[in-house]
């Protein structure tokens, strides 16, 4: 299996790391009770809770990217040192993301979600019709 296919692998596993970690916040502010339900009315989330929700929605968003870039990558066979830069470069910055945005430090969140964005970027180049 390539870098790339496993750093999108453990991307996937940190996406349901993130999940686990925003429910855990939402049970301990709402309530399970309310969870459970069909979550009409619920009050907005604050607090580390509702950084961690947001966190794991830009999670989301970023993962539908590079498992878009990672696919292209093996199926044009373009796997090179790049590309598995880029991969690493993006894993471990929003591995770092997801803890900088649930302790809630703005700039340093927004810093490291930009070298995550420079990851994407290092793989895109190396597709064909670039």
């Amino acid at each position: 299996m390539s870098l790339e296919f496993t750093l999108l692998i453990w991307s996937a596993v940190l996406t349901f790391a993130q999940m686990l970690i925003a429910t855990l916040g939402a049970a301990l502010q709402v309530g399970l009770p309310a969870l459970a339900g069909n979550r009409e009315g619920l009050p907005p989330l604050t607090g580390w809770a509702g950084r961690a929700q947001r966190a794991h929605r830009n999670m989301l968003e970023s993962l539908v990217l590079f498992a878009v870039l990672v696919l292209v990558t093996e199926v044009t066979d373009r796997n090179d040192y790049l590309t598995g830069l880029g991969a690493q470069i993006f894993f471990w910055a929003r591995l770092v993301y997801a803890i900088v945005y649930i302790a809630g430090v703005p700039w340093l969140r927004t810093a490291v979600w930009a070298v995550s964005i420079a990851g994407l970027v290092l793989i895109l180049i190396q597709l064909p019709s670039f």
